[in-house]
């Protein structure tokens, strides 16, 4: 899935993306969830190896525009995965106290410990995205956040974290039939939010600040990954393929038992 990841310090336009690409997989939908099902089964085992060897840290971000994906990401990926081991984590409206801390205060409290997989759903990035998309602090202010983004995943890394961060590409036809599809389907209507035609309105002002985070904080360590995600199905087999490959690379195995247990007979 390389051709999917942003190379450090190369310029990102996101109109050379095909949000509905499917290159990667010669098959159809049907197998292509038959390939998720693997897919599935391999995080599965993986996401235990990684809670029981208890060393490593995954850090998962997903950023999309409004109804790309990223609750069906998590819901389809992580599909089967003990809940014990990986927790998801939302990011919202700041609240009073963690205004009262820099912004990333509220992000460094839900970063992964040795043996989990945390989930950001939004993430630190929405502090130049909506941030700077709606005019709420200074330019001059968000524009050395690039940096300290940086700074900050590379830290988590050298202690440790495997940081994988995934855009989920969609384009504005696609996003108009989703927000059609939960305003006229009774039981999805509670997702609609009106709020998210204002939002749909600033398209190109959130494509221009999506292009120069790709562009500024793709790192080596951190990279990210322009996923096509018109096709939900090709979306979760593109990222379950990268967290599967990620994890395999760690050469995890069980740790042995503190004491001997070969005398041990049960009665």
């Amino acid at each position: 899935m390389d051709r999917y990841r942003v190379i450090p310090e190369s310029r990102v336009e996101l109109s050379d993306y095909d949000p509905g690409d499917t290159a990667e997989f010669s098959g159809d939908k049907d197998e292509g969830k038959d390939r998720l099902d693997e897919l599935n089964d391999q995080l599965e085992a993986l996401q235990e190896l990684l809670y029981a060897e208890h060393k490593h840290k995954l850090l998962i971000v997903l950023q999309g525009m409004d109804t790309s994906g990223k609750d069906g990401v998590i819901r389809h990926v992580f599909d089967g995965v003990n809940p014990q081991g990986v927790r998801v984590a939302n990011f919202k409206v700041p609240t009073p106290q963690e205004l009262d801390h820099d912004y990333l205060w509220r992000v460094h409290r839900q970063v992964p410990g040795r043996g989990e997989i945390v989930i950001f759903n939004r993430s630190h990035y929405e502090d130049v995205l909506v941030v700077r998309v709606h005019e709420l602090v200074p330019k001059e202010r968000w524009s050395r956040r690039y940096q300290q983004i940086k700074d900050f995943e590379r830290l988590l890394v050298e202690e440790g974290t495997t940081i994988l961060k995934f855009f989920l590409h969609i384009d504005q036809q696609e996003q108009k039939e989703r927000l059609q599809a939960r305003l006229d389907d009774p039981n999805k209507r509670w997702k609609f939010n009106v709020g998210d035609l204002k939002e749909r309105k600033l398209w190109n002002e959130y494509r221009w600040a999506y292009e120069d985070v790709l562009s500024q904080t793709s790192l080596e360590v951190a990279p990210w990954y322009v996923v096509p995600s018109n096709r939900k199905w090709y979306r979760n087999l593109v990222i379950a393929s990268v967290i599967v490959e990620a994890l395999e690379k760690l050469n995890m195995s069980y740790p042995e038992p503190e004491e001997d247990l070969s005398s041990i007979k049960i009665e």
